[in-house]
């Protein structure tokens, strides 16, 4: 008797600590989806608002603060001359981006995996206080569609080429183009880019100016478009 007593109690404390062991795991459960959910929606409700920092000459600079970065996302929206293929023209002669990117010293082609995807390599002449900065890129270009559109994705990528001494390598960075045509000969971009610009930068002082760079690059780049013979 005795001996069943003692077995029920022992099957008993069984259940009951199972019970208990089943409910605190669902509990574990629930609050690790719930810090799943924290996580995946967090760097999305971090994202502010674009910020119009200037709007003349018909070239719109927005800029915005990204989750865990210092240096501003940049937003660019105008309507250029031209049309979709001469823009994406352009964005494929690399070696004439100095011509019109903003303090561009050099830019190199390395290789051309095929003819919408290209690696090349680029130097920025910055200001003093600022180190000059590189980069090693690959270009993705979507192919123009039936309507005229096209999307291009310029993204850094590491190796092709040793890391300099005068210069800082910036580890990453993302542009994207996303071009439409709105009129006969006219399109509109959408231009954003983000970049870790590597090294030492105060962060105060590039996103004090951050909307002076992109907006000559789109004003040297309508006036090299407005040069382009008809289609």
């Amino acid at each position: 008797m005795t001996w069943s007593l003692g077995w029920f109690l022992s099957l008993r404390n069984k259940r009951i600590l199972n019970f208990r062991c089943k409910d605190r795991a669902k509990r574990w459960h629930a609050l690790l989806a719930c810090w799943l959910c924290l996580v995946c929606v967090t760097p999305l409700a971090a994202q502010e608002k674009w910020d119009l920092r200037k709007d003349t000459d018909g070239i719109a600079v927005y800029t915005r603060n990204l989750a865990q970065a210092a240096v501003k996302e940049i937003k660019v929206i105008c309507e250029l001359p031209g049309t979709t293929a001469q823009l994406v023209n352009m964005l494929k002669d690399v070696e004439r981006h100095q011509n019109w990117v903003y303090l561009n010293r050099k830019t190199q082609l390395l290789q051309k995996k095929n003819p919408n995807r290209l690696v090349y390599y680029t130097e920025a002449d910055l200001p003093w206080p600022l180190t000059d900065r590189d980069m090693v890129v690959e270009a993705v270009f979507s192919p123009i569609s039936q309507n005229q559109q096209a999307r291009v994705e310029v993204r850094s990528v590491s190796g092709y080429v040793p890391e300099k001494e005068d210069f800082v390598r910036i580890p990453s960075s993302l542009a994207v183009w996303e071009i439409s045509t709105v009129a006969k000969d006219r399109i509109k971009v959408v231009y954003t880019f983000s970049v870790n610009p590597g090294g030492s930068v105060p962060a105060w002082l590039v996103n004090a100016t951050v909307a002076t760079g992109p907006h000559k690059t789109f004003q040297n780049l309508r006036k090299l478009l407005q040069k382009q013979p008809n289609p």
